[in-house]
C-alpha cells in the first residue's frame, strides 16, 4: 500500500484531451483507499464507476459516504491507496482543473448562497467556481444559464431571490449551477435532506429525468434513504464504519440482509414498480 502520497495539485500531466482518447477510462477508480486522522475514517476501499452507471452511496450516520467524497474532489487527503477521477490519477494531476470537470452540489454551497442572488445569476456563477456573481456577464452565458433553467425545470425561477426559494427550488439551482461548468461526474451529496415528503419525491422524480438524458454525467448520489434510489441508478456501493460491506448492480445488492448489516438493524426490503422502501422490523439490533 502506498503512503504519504503527492499533493494533489501537483502539475497535471495530461490535457482534456488527452483524457478523452485513452479509450474512456472508468469514471472513478478507488484502490486500497486508507484515509486515518486519530481513527481510520475509510479502511481498504476499492470500487470502481464505469462510463453509463449512475451509482447509490448509501450507509448509516458515520459509515464514511461523505469523507469518500471529500477524497474524491482533494478536499480529504488520503493516508494510502489511489485515487483516479475521469482519468486523472490523485497525486499525478491538478486537482483543482480537474474539479472543473466534477460538479457538486452539497449543504456546504447551499448555506453559503447570498439571499439577494436571483436563481439565474446563481447558475451563471457555476461557470466561474465562484459564489456570487460580480462584473459583466456575457449574453452567451446568460442564454446557457437560461437553457439550464429549462432543463431542471426552474425557468419560472429565474428572477426570484435566494432567500424566497424553497429548499427543493434551491437543490435545483444548486444542480443547474453544477451543469453549467458541464461536468463529466455530478455528485450529489443527501440531496433530500431537509425537504418534506412530497417535495422529496417531486425531487427524486427530477433526478430520474435528468439522469435518463442524453449525455447526463455520470451521477453519484449519497443518501441514508432507499426510497431515494431512483430507477435510473444503476449500481450501489453500501458502507459500514468505513468499509465497503457491498457494491455492485442494484438489485443484487439492495437486499434485506445487506441493508440490515447496514443499519444494523432488522429491516425488510421492498420493491414495488422499480421503487424501493424499507421497514424497520421491531427486535433486536444486528452486530456486524
Amino acid at each position: 500500500m502506498k503512503k504519504n502520497l503527492a499533493h494533489p495539485e501537483a502539475p497535471a500531466k495530461s490535457s482534456r484531451r488527452a483524457v478523452s482518447s485513452r479509450n474512456h477510462p472508468p469514471v472513478v477508480t478507488v484502490s486500497g483507499l486508507v484515509v486515518e486522522r486519530d481513527a481510520p475514517i475509510l479502511n481498504s476501499i476499492d470500487w470502481s464507476v464505469a462510463r453509463g452507471e449512475h451509482w447509490a452511496i448509501l450507509g448509516a450516520n458515520g459509515s464514511g459516504k461523505t469523507s469518500l467524497l471529500s477524497t474524491l474532489t482533494g478536499y480529504m487527503p488520503l493516508t494510502g491507496g489511489e485515487i483516479s477521477v475521469l482519468g486523472e490519477t490523485y497525486g499525478q494531476s491538478d486537482w483543482r482543473e480537474l474539479r472543473k470537470r466534477v460538479g457538486i452540489t452539497s449543504s456546504a454551497i447551499l448555506n453559503l448562497m447570498e439571499g439577494h442572488e436571483t436563481a439565474l445569476s446563481a447558475v451563471i456563477s457555476g461557470r466561474h467556481a465562484m459564489l456570487g456573481m460580480w462584473g459583466d456577464v456575457g449574453a452567451g452565458e446568460r442564454a446557457e444559464a437560461l437553457r439550464i433553467l429549462r432543463q431542471i425545470e426552474a425557468a419560472h425561477l429565474r428572477d426570484r431571490p435566494w432567500r424566497f426559494l424553497s429548499q427543493g427550488e434551491r437543490q435545483r439551482v444548486l444542480i443547474g449551477r453544477a451543469l453549467m461548468a458541464r461536468p463529466e461526474l455530478l455528485i450529489l451529496d443527501e440531496p433530500c435532506a431537509g425537504l418534506d415528503p412530497v417535495a422529496r419525491e417531486h425531487f427524486v422524480q427530477f433526478l430520474e429525468r435528468l439522469a435518463s438524458r442524453r449525455g447526463a454525467p455520470t451521477l453519484l448520489l449519497v443518501t441514508h434513504h432507499v426510497e431515494e434510489i431512483m430507477p435510473a441508478f444503476s449500481h450501489v456501493l453500501v458502507l459500514a464504519a468505513g468499509r465497503v460491506l457491498a457494491q455492485g448492480p442494484k438489485p443484487r445488492v439492495l437486499t434485506s440482509a445487506t441493508l440490515s448489516r447496514a443499519f444494523g438493524a432488522p429491516v425488510k426490503m421492498r420493491l414495488r414498480a422499480g421503487r424501493y422502501s424499507l421497514v424497520v422490523r421491531p427486535s433486536s439490533r444486528v452486530v456486524i
